[in-house]
C-alpha cells in the first residue's frame, strides 16, 4: 500500500484510495465522538459548520481534484483537533488544562494549538493546489499558502466577531473563547502565519535534501 508526499497525474476511484478511506473512517470516529457527550450543543454546530462546509468541498470535486496521502493526512490530523475543541469549546478543552497545569501556563491554549495547526498543517494541501491544479509558477506556490492562511485566519476572526456579537450573542463568550485577552484575534492570525512559514520552509529544506541525493 503506497503512501504518496505528491499530486499524481492519475485519478484513484475512492473505492481504491486505501489510506483516504482509513483517514474518513477516522476522522469519522473522532467527529462523532465530538458531538456525544459535547457541552454545548449550540456552539457546537457553530463550530462545525465551516467543517461541512470544507468536507462538501473535497467530496464534490474529488474526482476532478485529488491530493496525495500526505496532504490527506494533514487535513485529517487538523480537522480532528478542529471537532475535539468544538466538544468542549476550545477555552474548556481538557487537553488545554492539561498543558496548562503541566508546564504551569496562564490560560488554556488549545486554540492557539489549532490556530498554529492550521497554517502549519493545511500550509502543504495549499500548496500541492495551486502547484498541481492551477498550475501556479513554484515560487507563487511556495509563497501563496502563507498569504492566504494570513487571509483567511483574519477573515476568519472577522466571522467569530459577526457570529458572537451580531447573530448568536448567547454563544459569544464560548464561541469566541478568548479567556479575557483582548489581543487573542491578533495572536492567532499570527500563530497561523508562523506555522505556514514553518511548514513551507520545512518542505523547502526537505526538497532540496532530496534533490541532492538524487544528483
Amino acid at each position: 500500500m503506497v503512501f504518496t508526499i505528491a499530486i499524481s497525474d492519475e485519478r484513484t476511484p475512492l473505492k481504491n484510495n486505501t489510506w483516504l478511506k482509513i483517514f474518513i473512517g477516522f476522522f469519522l470516529i473522532n467527529w462523532i465522538n465530538s458531538y456525544v457527550g459535547n457541552t454545548d450543543t449550540a456552539n457546537w454546530i457553530l463550530e462545525n459548520t465551516l467543517v461541512f462546509l470544507f468536507l462538501g468541498f473535497l467530496v464534490f470535486n474529488y474526482k476532478k481534484f485529488q491530493f496525495s496521502d500526505l496532504s490527506y493526512l494533514l487535513v485529517c490530523v487538523y480537522l480532528c483537533l478542529h471537532v475535539y475543541g468544538s466538544k468542549y469549546t476550545y477555552a474548556e478543552n481538557p487537553f488545554g488544562y492539561w498543558l496548562k497545569d503541566a508546564l504551569d501556563l496562564s490560560r488554556n491554549h488549545y486554540d492557539r494549538i489549532v490556530h498554529f495547526s492550521f497554517g502549519f498543517l493545511l500550509a502543504y494541501p495549499m500548496r500541492e493546489m495551486f502547484l498541481k491544479w492551477l498550475k501556479f509558477p513554484s515560487w507563487v506556490a511556495w509563497t501563496l499558502p502563507i498569504e492566504i492562511t494570513l487571509s483567511v485566519s483574519g477573515f476568519y476572526e472577522l466571522i467569530e466577531w459577526a457570529v458572537a456579537d451580531v447573530f448568536f450573542k448567547a454563544q459569544g463568550d464560548a464561541y469566541l473563547g478568548t479567556q479575557g485577552d483582548i489581543w487573542d484575534a491578533q495572536k492567532d492570525i499570527f500563530l497561523a502565519f508562523i506555522g505556514s512559514i514553518i511548514a513551507t520552509t520545512i518542505v523547502k529544506i526537505v526538497k532540496g535534501i532530496w534533490k541532492g541525493t538524487k544528483k
